[in-house]
């Protein structure tokens, strides 16, 4: 166990710190142009919201048939996206694969952002959002909506206990060692710190608790994307009525987590000047991890097609039609092209795993991805079992209006608004790990 952390003079728990620390009383005129962008980008969305509440849903392209719109395909994004958080902070974490350490934290951040965002996006796609609250006093165990309310809650709250638990002895860190701040933060570092000096006994608590959550959030992550898929899979529409969309979700979901982790590392350690921690051997084993995790949702991918693309029966068949010959083709084509497949050949390369070419790729994964949500929800909604008639034509097609791309563009400027103001507020990889990591590597050569 380590020593009181604070009394050590090791060359390398100075250099940690001091690289780890450093952004953290920096005011950089780029940074500041970064979120003055993301904030106008909200300030649009909310003006584009405001006119949903005022004049109502029709001022979206949601009619009867499709009425579930572009907000539907960002929610399922984004809750894609913060299965991150279980893939890093628990399941690598579990397994011992210790060189993912450094992605520990900032998958919890990205996490906790997407799941906020995908809770709040869900209540803008509702015509009157001042009935949310009777999900909640009249919900009924039967239906998935009350299980997805209930899942993210909870996916939510160990995702933040989580990030805090881990954060405890680097805010202690901030506490002694960061003075050049604003008084705010100061506190934030003070009181959230809870007293904490960095004993052994300390020490084994936070790593009881730390197991403890880590077990416990895996279940709660795989839970929160198959209890989405359900939503899908008991609403009669093609596409729809198939067992293999929970497995289908989760497989996605975690190839989507992996690809905005190496995003997220390859501007961080640009705009922190982190290559030291974030190397190009970290971004090889990312790349390997991606690639797996991509032919797992292949599989899949092919799984879930293959069966309906045999039978072409009735409006299942139809909906195959246009996804694979109709009007959706180009966007289903790019999306398994370049979305997936080019990714997988260019990355089982070890100059595909250098940074540059995994950031361009992770793109690629992430569009494809988005795309791929939307062609979930859209096509099927156009293709009923019983369909309206002598329905307005206008019924048949949705393009989202400008209001619609307002909004969503907004809520990833959410997402990205909350990274960066955690990220500003502590350290972005855990200081204390690595210098656990250290002296237990340092001490069989002791020996």
């Amino acid at each position: 166990m380590m020593k009181n952390e604070h009394t050590l003079a090791d060359p390398f728990n100075e250099k940690v710190e001091k690289d780890l620390l450093a952004h953290l009383t920096s005011n950089r005129r780029k940074g500041r142009i970064f979120v003055f962008v993301l904030i106008a980008i909200i300030l649009v969305g909310l003006f584009a919201y405001y006119r949903q509440l005022r004049y109502g849903l029709i001022v979206t392209a949601m009619r009867d048939y499709t009425s579930w719109g572009v907000y539907i395909a960002n929610f399922v994004f984004l809750v894609a996206i913060s299965l991150v958080g279980s893939l890093f902070s628990s399941i690598l974490k579990l397994s011992k694969a210790t060189w993912s350490t450094p992605l520990t934290r900032i998958s919890e951040i990205i996490a906790i952002a997407a799941i906020m965002c995908a809770s709040i996006i869900i209540i803008v796609d509702m015509g009157r959002p001042d009935r949310f609250f009777n999900v909640l006093i009249h919900g009924r165990i039967q239906s998935p909506i009350i299980w997805d309310v209930i899942i993210i809650t909870t996916y939510l709250t160990i995702s933040l206990l989580l990030l805090y638990i881990s954060l405890i002895p680097d805010l202690a860190i901030c506490r002694d060692k960061v003075k050049n701040v604003a008084k705010w933060k100061r506190w934030v570092y003070k009181v959230f710190s809870i007293n904490w000096h960095g004993t052994p006994e300390q020490y084994k608590i936070l790593h009881k608790i730390s197991f403890t959550l880590s077990v416990m959030v895996i279940p709660v992550a795989f839970a929160i994307h198959t209890v989405t898929s359900w939503l899908f899979s008991t609403t009669w529409r093609p596409g729809w009525d198939s067992t293999n969309l929970g497995p289908y979700f989760v497989s996605g979901a975690l190839m989507a987590g992996a690809a905005v982790i190496i995003v997220a590392m390859y501007f961080i350690r640009i705009a922190l000047n982190l290559k030291e921690y974030l190397n190009d051997k970290l971004f090889d084993h990312m790349g390997k991890l991606l690639v797996m995790l991509s032919l797992v949702y292949l599989y899949f991918n092919i799984n879930e097609y293959l069966g309906p693309a045999f039978k072409m029966v009735g409006v299942e068949g139809e909906h195959i039609i246009e996804l694979f010959f109709g009007k959706y083709a180009g966007m289903y084509w790019m999306v398994q092209i370049f979305g997936l497949i080019l990714p997988i050949v260019v990355m089982i390369f070890k100059w595909g795993r250098r940074p540059l070419p995994m950031l361009v790729l992770s793109f690629m994964i992430l569009l494809g991805a988005w795309f791929k949500r939307f062609l979930i929800v859209i096509p099927s909604l156009q293709h009923p079992y019983l369909p309206i008639q002598d329905v307005d034509e206008s019924y048949r097609h949705y393009i989202p209006t400008w209001e619609e791309w307002a909004i969503t563009c907004a809520s990833f400027a959410a997402v990205l608004l909350i990274i960066t103001f955690l990220i500003r507020l502590f350290p972005v990889i855990p200081i204390w790990e690595l210098k656990e990591e250290k002296e237990s590597n340092s001490k069989p050569n002791q020996k």
